[in-house]
């Protein structure tokens, strides 16, 4: 949540600062504002809304012209979405934009109080713009060097001092921060995306690391005052990839993605027709010796991880604990050594979830992280590494990276079942080449496009729904509800198709839709009853199944049929139509899709 960005350089600093923002959009926020220097002095624009709002806000009081400054794209924490609470903060001498939290910000205001300092916010922010001008004796290094020591909590932060109107100072801890390098300017940014446009070359901004950039330079130091020699990072996918390339919104071209990130997930790791994370340091002498697997994730990837929980202990027959990241720190955990806690993050920044994987990697366990972003904080603090290659996603509802994670949770089951003896090699191959052709597959569910929209058209008017599916079903389930929910704003849950009985039966009403994904030969019987149960009530249904179930008349008032591939791996390609349930309802609703109200792509406060 929230995006920082800099820019020191030849270039109107305005423009490339709004430019850079829009790229961080996805990333959710509900103010933006910029600070630059024009004449010797930090101008300073910023407003409650969209973008869209401070270049009208601009257009009224004039554009700030500069050749550097900071922007941010606010997303509440301390204070309500206002002009005031937004970002950057300071005052003539110092402004400031931060991404974070600070922990102890009620006791370094109440120190600033008493100093004399008076605050116009609500926020926390102010009180590190404050703190950094109460020390500030004409030295910027020193003066932050001293405030890092005395602030708690995550923060990536972006600063500018009068004095020094041709540089940008930045420095980080637990929240992301990139430096990218040009050619006779330089940047600061929350992510990647934000500077593809001017250069793909940058610097991973470890903890605690100091980043003083000019037009010519940047320098990189610790709080000791050394220089830091870093390697120059290079992004590999270029402008093109983070554009929504004709389609109407990102999401929409995302979910078209999948059959092309997937292949780009499981491909590198097959060798010979076996599953292959030598890369990552996971050999097969490590899987044998697994006690139990513990997935923790958050959202979306905690429902992949559902997904490959039922997949492993089916087919490897080992334990697996699937927790929510902000949970599984306070409920003190039984893990330890001989375990292996697997941590799943789009980002790779995701708070609780890191916080997860250091907890369990202080009681001993391995840790194995599965995220899309090189170098984020994620991927550094494991000890092992998966990138899924899906390239950018820029839609707050993630689609193609719960597809690319549980593409690479199955691989990882049959890897594990294979090491512990529960599958032959033969079996193994066999499960993988299957695996192998699920892109195929996912390309041919795409073009249930049109029930899909017929189906949204049903749901777009609806107070509340229900999804319901059993064992592997259930877990899918889970996924499309919340898709729903976050973009349509229609209040739905999922539940496991037996459970209706014990009580949730009771919501049912009259046309009330209800979403059943019944794809689990084995359950298909059973959960057709629970669907009956629910048409006996008036619910008006849609179904999910295989191209082959043979329905009886009047048990579904919609169906939506799949390819027919290995039950487990069903889960893969009926996550589509669920996607374009979710999609298409937005769009009729007319929701902003790609930013749903509330929510942030990258949660990097817990």
């Amino acid at each position: 949540m929230c995006g920082i960005v800099g820019y020191v350089g030849k270039k109107d600093c305005t423009d490339v600062l709004i430019d850079a923002l829009s790229k961080l959009e996805y990333r959710g926020y509900d103010s933006a504002g910029i600070a630059v220097f024009e004449k010797n002095a930090i101008k300073v624009e910023k407003t409650k809304g969209r973008l869209k709002d401070l270049v009208d806000k601009m257009a009224e009081d004039g554009k700030p012209a500069g050749h550097c400054g900071i922007g941010h794209t606010r997303w509440a924490t301390h204070g309500e979405p206002s002009d005031i609470n937004s970002h950057p903060h300071g005052n003539k001498r110092i402004s400031i934009v931060h991404n974070g939290i600070i922990e102890n910000y009620k006791e370094i205001k109440d120190f600033l109080i008493k100093e004399g300092y008076g605050f116009e916010s609500e926020t926390d922010t102010e009180t590190v713009a404050k703190l950094l001008d109460y020390y500030y004796d004409g030295n910027p290094l020193d003066t932050i060097i001293k405030v890092l020591a005395e602030i708690e909590g995550s923060y990536a932060l972006g600063i500018i001092f009068r004095d020094f109107p041709d540089r940008i100072y930045a420095v980080r801890k637990d929240s992301p921060l990139i430096v990218g390098v040009g050619e006779q300017e330089n940047f600061i940014a929350s992510d990647v995306p934000a500077i593809l446009k001017y250069t793909r070359d940058y610097y991973l901004i470890e903890q605690d690391e100091i980043c003083e950039l000019t037009a010519e330079h940047v320098r990189i130091y610790d709080t000791r005052k050394n220089v830091i020699e870093k390697e120059l990072q290079t992004a590999t996918w270029d402008i093109d990839a983070a554009e929504k390339g004709g389609y109407e919104h990102f999401m929409l071209k995302e979910i078209h993605e999948q059959p092309k990130a997937v292949k780009m997930t499981v491909s590198p790791r097959v060798k010979n027709g076996m599953p292959d994370f030598s890369e990552t340091g996971l050999t097969v002498e490590k899987l044998k010796q697994y006690h139990q697997i513990f997935v923790v994730a958050c959202g979306t990837a905690m429902h992949a991880g559902l997904v490959s929980k039922y997949v492993i202990e089916k087919i490897a027959r080992i334990p697996v604990i699937v927790d929510i990241a902000s949970e599984f720190r306070y409920r003190e955990p039984l893990i330890g050594e001989g375990d292996l806690l697997i941590v799943i993050s789009q980002s790779g920044e995701t708070a609780d979830t890191l916080a997860a994987l250091k907890l369990g990697k202080q009681l001993g366990a391995d840790t194995f992280a599965l995220v899309n972003v090189v170098g984020s904080s994620i991927a550094r603090e494991a000890d092992m590494v998966l990138y899924t290659n899906a390239g950018p996603e820029i839609s707050v509802a993630s689609t193609k990276a719960y597809s690319v994670q549980i593409a690479a949770m199955y691989l990882f089951a049959f890897e594990v079942a294979y090491a512990k003896g529960k599958i032959t090699e033969e079996e193994c191959r066999k499960y993988v080449s299957e695996l192998m052709e699920i892109p195929d597959y996912i390309e041919k569910t795409l073009e249930c496009k049109t029930i899909c929209q017929q189906t949204a058209a049903k749901l777009m008017n609806a107070d509340s729904l229900l999804y319901i599916g059993r064992g592997l079903d259930y877990a899918l389930s889970m996924e499309g509800s919340l898709k729903l929910k976050e973009i349509s704003y229609i209040h739905s849950e999922s539940y496991a198709a037996g459970e209706l009985k014990h009580g949730t039966i009771s919501l049912v009403t009259k046309q009330m839709p209800v979403i059943a994904v019944a794809t689990q030969k084995g359950l298909i019987e059973k959960t057709i009853s629970n669907i009956k149960e629910v048409k006996a009530r008036g619910a008006m249904v849609v179904l999910v199944c295989g191209e082959t179930l043979d329905i009886e008349d009047g048990v579904a008032d919609c169906i939506i049929r799949l390819p027919e591939v290995d039950e487990i791996l069903m889960p893969a390609i009926a996550a589509v139509p669920l996607q374009l349930i979710a999609y298409y309802t937005s769009v009729l609703k007319g929701c902003d899709v790609d930013k749903p109200r509330n929510l942030a792509k990258s949660v990097t406060v817990e």
